[in-house]
């Protein structure tokens, strides 16, 4: 694409979510839960345990996996977002 001197060329795209495309985010998983006059009730679904013994876990949007790869070098899976934020949770900005 050629460009005039000082023209500037902004491209937006809007991600589509398909088959696969789960390969390409960080999910959230809700490694267990504290009831409101109790402690921590833990599941077994902990993303460390999953890293070290390579054993699957599972999303909130269902999908599961075994972790293996840094979740801050992908963007946030739109599907746990919104199942998060449904619930109340907060989420970091990003």
């Amino acid at each position: 694409m050629s460009t005039q001197p000082g023209v500037e060329v902004i491209v937006h795209s809007t991600p589509q979510v398909d088959e696969g495309d789960h390969e390409r985010f960080a999910h959230i998983v809700l490694e267990g839960y504290t009831p409101k006059d109790g402690e921590f009730v833990p599941l077994d679904n902990s993303v460390v345990d999953g890293m070290i013994n390579a054993t699957p876990v599972k999303a909130l949007c269902g999908k599961v996996w075994v972790p293996g790869r840094d979740p801050q070098k992908y963007p946030l899976c739109p599907t746990c977002k919104e199942i998060a934020a449904a619930m109340g949770w907060s989420l970091p900005n990003g």
